[in-house]
């Protein structure tokens, strides 16, 4: 076997799933960031990167840059709720380079929702996001998606 084909990732099918479910959740809580920082357009261009990716249309690399991107527009934000929607689209964005990358991108998605919320519904708007979460993922990526069983 040659070196290439060793590290090839030999379910590309799973990973663009994964990719895509990641998409989802991260574009899910994208208003929380725009409401905020409506000029920057950063983590919106990382999501739209990673579905390119998964077309063909863009190389890992690129998105790589793109989650990069994502995460600065976490660090210029001031609001929390802003900032996990921004690290979600740099997390989901970053699937392209590991599809480990995927439970966080959820993670934080549920945390943007969470910190967006008062105080006494947050608990109960990050177990409604996490319902959401695991009904627009396959139930056989489940385990990957939330290893922690969440």
């Amino acid at each position: 076997m040659t070196e290439a084909k060793k590290f090839e990732n030999p379910q590309p099918a799973i990973h663009h799933a994964l990719a895509l479910w990641a998409a989802n959740c991260a574009e899910h809580v994208l208003n929380l960031f725009e409401a905020s920082c409506h000029d920057d357009k950063r983590p919106r261009l990382a999501i739209a990167a990673l579905r390119e990716w998964t077309e063909g249309k863009r190389t890992m690399v690129s998105c790589r840059e793109a989650a990069f991107a994502s995460h600065a527009a976490a660090r210029d934000a001031k609001d929390p709720a802003a900032i996990a929607a921004a690290r979600a689209a740099g997390q989901a964005c970053a699937v392209a380079h590991m599809y480990t990358h995927a439970p966080h991108a959820a993670d934080y998605a549920a945390k943007a929702v969470m910190l967006a919320a008062p105080k006494e519904t947050a608990s109960d708007a990050m177990s409604q996001e996490r319902q959401w979460q695991h009904e627009h993922l396959r139930e056989d990526l489940q385990p990957i998606g939330f290893p922690k069983g969440d």
